[in-house]
């Protein structure tokens, strides 16, 4: 069933969640606002796609000792890639008990959040920290981008990815702007920092900006964008945001004396994230 939720607020949206009898929703550790006094809260180191998403002990994995060892090594491979990934460790699980209850979650900055509704024919990826909320039934994984995009890509090294049947709740920065590639010839290029989510079947990759040329390094030195710029290609939802952390992050450090981006705004800039 389609989680009942409401998005709301502007500058700071936050969603509110109505919970059915028995239904659960999860989160990411420190998104978690607020609830009613009938929806029990549990905190968890296994996702759903470890069978910690509302499965009973047992259910699927095989009892006895064998099951238990499974899933305890099911757990700690989720675990351990949530912590490769810089994500937070652990889950929150929220079920509405004796009536209909009700919870809020938000992100971690200004900006957007848009609730996603996935059918089972196509995952959704997203970068860092988009995660806010979903269904039980939708299952949370760590993508790494490898080879020559993860290594030259830097936000798009690793990335969030949402399967199964379901709502999922991101949030972003500044607002959102939704784009099919397809709509533009196939490809789009955008700023490294302004990916939010896209669905299955678009390729998302890493190119250089210009070549070694006085143009190329004038783009890479004084642009603002470094070395690379993200593309994506293909015929599906894209989802961008207007306001990335790096941007965010070197007006605060000028507004307190500082200027972590240089007097370039490219490659020379200080940021170390």
């Amino acid at each position: 069933m389609t989680l009942q939720q409401e998005i709301v607020g502007n500058a700071m949206q936050m969603a509110v969640v109505s919970l059915r009898p028995g239904q659960s929703v999860y989160c990411e550790a420190g998104k978690f606002l607020f609830k009613t006094v009938n929806v029990s809260m549990e905190t968890r180191l296994s996702g759903p796609s470890g069978g910690g998403g509302g499965q009973q002990p047992g259910g699927g994995s095989g009892g006895g000792m064998g099951g238990m060892l499974r899933q305890a090594m099911g757990t700690a491979m989720q675990v351990g890639q949530r912590a490769l990934a810089g994500e937070s460790l652990a889950f929150q699980y929220f079920t509405s008990t004796g009536g209909e209850g009700t919870v809020g979650f938000a992100g971690v900055l200004p900006g957007e959040m848009r609730a996603l509704e996935l059918d089972g024919t196509r995952a959704w990826f997203a970068e860092k920290d988009a995660f806010v909320a979903a269904e039980s039934s939708v299952e949370f994984g760590i993508a790494f981008q490898g080879g020559r995009t993860g290594r030259s890509g830097g936000e798009g090294f690793i990335l969030e990815k949402f399967t199964g049947h379901g709502t999922v709740i991101i949030a972003g920065a500044g607002n959102f702007i939704d784009l099919n590639p397809a709509d533009f010839g196939g490809r789009i290029e955008v700023d490294t920092g302004c990916v939010v989510a896209f669905e299955e079947g678009i390729q998302y990759g890493v190119q250089r900006i210009g070549g070694l040329n006085r143009q190329g390094m004038m783009n890479a030195v004084f642009g603002g964008e470094g070395l690379s710029l993200a593309t994506l290609e293909g015929n599906g939802r894209v989802i961008l945001q207007s306001l990335t952390i790096e941007s965010l992050a070197n007006a605060l450090k000028k507004a307190q004396g500082g200027d972590k981006q240089g007097p370039t705004g490219g490659l020379f800039s200080t940021h170390a994230g």
